[in-house]
């Protein structure tokens, strides 16, 4: 049985960090595309981060949302199939559920991780509550 557990939410004030972890179990996810989704309440699920598989499983592409760039760094180690999300400089705006997704976002060739209905596993998510 495939599952993702994520960690490390929280509550934190404006301009302070938290580190969310992804764990995965039930099956390699070396060729795939681990990514941090965030969905705020009455807001849709949006992309926030994806550590994009390379050749043979060995590299991995990051790929950020604007919103975060210069501020989230994600990260990945196939060995211990996890996925880390280090984030910096906290804004109010970032308080949402965060979310760890599993899948590979292609079709005809093109890059499609930006889309939440790309991806085949999911977390139950974690809070991130950021104080003004």
């Amino acid at each position: 049985q495939v599952q993702l557990v994520e960690s490390g939410g929280g509550l934190v004030q404006a301009g302070g960090s938290l580190r969310l972890s992804c764990a995965a179990s039930g099956r390699t996810f070396g060729s795939y595309t681990m990514s941090w989704f965030r969905q705020a309440p009455g807001k849709e699920r949006d992309f926030v981060s994806a550590a994009i598989s390379g050749s043979g499983g060995r590299t991995y592409y990051s790929d950020y949302a604007d919103s975060v760039k210069g501020r989230f760094t994600i990260s990945r180690d196939n060995a211990k199939n996890t996925v880390d999300l280090q984030m910096n400089s906290l804004k109010p705006e970032d308080t949402a559920v965060y979310y760890c997704a599993a899948g590979r976002p292609y079709s005809g060739g093109n890059y499609l991780g930006h889309r939440y209905d790309r991806y085949d596993y999911w977390g139950q998510g974690t809070q991130v509550t950021v104080s003004s």
